[in-house]
Formats: C-alpha cells, structure tokens, sequence
C-alpha cells in the first residue's frame, strides 16, 4: 500500500513540487539501447546553455579594469589585445565564472536528486542539513586547527559525508528508510549542526571567528582553478552517473512499495543517489563555501520550464549554473556599492522564493 499525501511529501506519482502536465516524450533507438527524451526539455536546455554562455561573457567584462564582450572573447581564443586583458580574463576572471557553474551545477543536480528520493519540494541539501553538515566541517577546522582554504574544503566535504552518514541512519526504519523521514531527521539535524556552528564560533578568538564568518557567507572572491578543478571532476563522474539512475528515481517517485513491485530495490536506489547528492553538495561547498537555495530552486524551475514529470538531473544542472552565475552577476552590480557575496543574494532570492512556494501550496495565492 503506498503512502498517502501528507503536510511533508507528495501523493505518490506525483512531483515533488505538486501535479505537473506530463508532455509525450520520444524513444530514441540506436541498436539494442533506447532513450527516451523530450523536445521541449531539449529546447529548454539549449536555452539555457546560451544564457549562461551570455552571462559568462558579461560577467568576465565587470570590474575594475572594464572589458567588452569582444574584447573578452577574443581573449578567451588566445587573440587578446594586451597582456594585461588576458591576463585579467583567463588568469582571474574565468577560474572564477567556471567555479561558478559547477558550483551551481553540482547543487542542482544535488537538489534534484533529494527532491526525486524524498518526493518533497523541500528535499534540498540546505534545507536538511547537508550544507550546514559541510560547513560543520570547515568551521572546525578552522576554529579548531586554524588551517587554510584548502585544509577547510578538506574538512567540509567530509562534514558533509559524516552529516548525510547520520541523517540517512536516523531516518531508516523497519519498513524502509522513506523520503518523508529523510527530510524530517536531516532537519532537526540541520537545526543542531547550525547550533553547533555558532557555538564553535563564540568560543573561537577573533580572527578565527572572522574567518569562518566569511568562509559561511558563501563567495566566489578570490577563486582560482584550485576551487574549480575539483568541482568539475566530481561532476563529470557524478552526473553521468546520476542520469543512468534517473529511470529508477522516476519509479521512485511513485513510493517505495510500487517501486518494489516494479522490480526497483528502493532502499538501495534512495542510498545510491543520496551518495550521490552528498558528493556533489560537499564539494560545491567546499569550493565555494555555503550557497543557499541554488538546489531547492532549480529543480522546480526546471520542472515548469520542461512541463515534464520525473528528476531531470542534466536540466538541474544547467539552470543551477546559470542561476549562480547570474545571482553572482547581480551582487557584484548593487547600486551605491553594496557589492555582497554571492551566498548572500541566493539567500535573500531564495527565501523570497521559498515564501511565494510555500504560500502556493497551501493555495493562498
């Protein structure tokens, strides 16, 4: 028997952020294999990819030194008109714009593969502890150890590990893990971990308490191909992956006993892509420090953007670039120099949204 709807998931069948129109896709076949895509989400995927290809170059021509956009292309082609600009550009700039769209890519994909194995619109790592489990890690290193960047990224993908460690063990019961107790559990877990930070940092002296503050802030300053390279290795590896499962998150979806009746092992497809989430979360946040809502917000964008049902994993991905970059983009361009990192403005975009979604599903707008 499946479980009903409740106030923490969705009827079963149905996605994660409430009913969508399912388009007809199409079956491509090339000898023994098929897949089965969808035009419009080809389309919207395409879209996507010149957006974010129009932001890059708007975003690599602001700052200091002002560039145009053939003055930035040209440099990205090795055709740069001074030592200077290509410098700025792919010394600087660039290494920044491309830890950007992994760090965005990771925590869409991550969005939603919890939003697909929780059948819940607020299965995202920030809202059940994950993120806050990374920067557990980062702040006690450096309260703690008083170590660099690179020792706290070190640390915050192995918070991140521990942290999903112990949500996923709570929420297992003698019937089956179940989405709904993963959210609740990596709540309430969330909730003890962002104690847990605070406290470290009162207890911290004040440069280290300065440090960790502007590590949690979450930003893209000052990033360079150290931050950006291991980000696009675990997304090569990651994503792939998570696309072959995809068929199997979409039975999940439908609740773990129809998946069980589909020949889907639910327990042992909900773990593979927790890993999976937890890996591209923890190294998102640690080569950017804690980015908010980027993984709630792009897998339901995407959702009424294809008018499709199911994880669609690669779509997550793109818009979650391109919606860090742009998030990146507008905090960088504040009037009267209110220029503020990057974690900040999705924070503030996010729970703008996150009220609107909340509301709309109580059915009050």
């Amino acid at each position: 028997m499946t479980r009903p709807a409740s106030a923490t998931g969705t009827a079963p069948g149905t996605a994660p952020d409430g009913p969508t129109r399912h388009l007809p896709g199409r079956v491509l076949r090339a000898g023994g294999l098929s897949w089965r895509w969808h035009p419009r989400t080809v389309v919207v995927c395409g879209v996507l990819l010149a957006v974010a290809a129009a932001l890059a170059v708007v975003a690599m021509g602001r700052g200091t030194i002002a560039l145009s956009p053939a003055q930035v292309v040209a440099a990205l082609l090795g055709d740069a008109d001074s030592p200077t600009t290509e410098r700025v550009v792919r010394g600087i700039r660039l290494p920044r714009l491309v830890t950007g769209l992994g760090v965005g890519a990771a925590l869409g994909t991550a969005g939603a593969l919890f939003q697909s194995v929780s059948r819940n619109a607020l299965g995202s790592p920030d809202l059940i502890g994950f993120t806050t489990g990374a920067a557990t890690g980062a702040v006690l290193q450096i309260v703690l150890l008083d170590g660099g960047a690179l020792e706290a990224g070190v640390w915050a993908v192995g918070g991140g590990a521990v942290t999903a460690a112990v949500v996923y063990l709570l929420s297992m019961s003698r019937r089956g893990g179940g989405g709904y107790r993963l959210v609740l559990v990596g709540i309430g877990v969330g909730a003890l971990l962002q104690a847990l930070n605070s406290l470290l940092l009162t207890r911290a002296d004040l440069d280290q308490a300065l440090a960790a503050e502007i590590w949690l802030q979450g930003s893209l300053n000052g990033r360079r191909w150290e931050q950006a390279l291991p980000v696009l290795l675990v997304l090569a590896v990651a994503l792939p992956l998570a696309a072959a499962s995809s068929r199997r998150l979409d039975v999940l979806e439908m609740g773990d006993d129809t998946a069980a009746q589909l020949g889907v092992r639910a327990e042992r497809s909900r773990l593979a892509a927790v890993v999976l989430g937890v890996a591209l979360t923890a190294v998102a946040t640690a080569a950017a420090g804690p980015i908010a809502f980027v993984a709630l917000a792009a897998p339901q964008l995407v959702r009424r953007l294809t008018g499709a049902t199911g994880a669609h994993l690669v779509p997550s991905a793109f818009l979650g670039g391109t919606l860090l970059v742009a998030a990146d983009l507008l905090a960088q361009r504040l009037p009267f120099a209110w220029s503020v990192p990057v974690g900040l403005a999705t924070g503030l975009l996010g729970g703008l949204y996150l009220l609107w979604l909340l509301t709309r599903k109580d059915g009050t707008t």
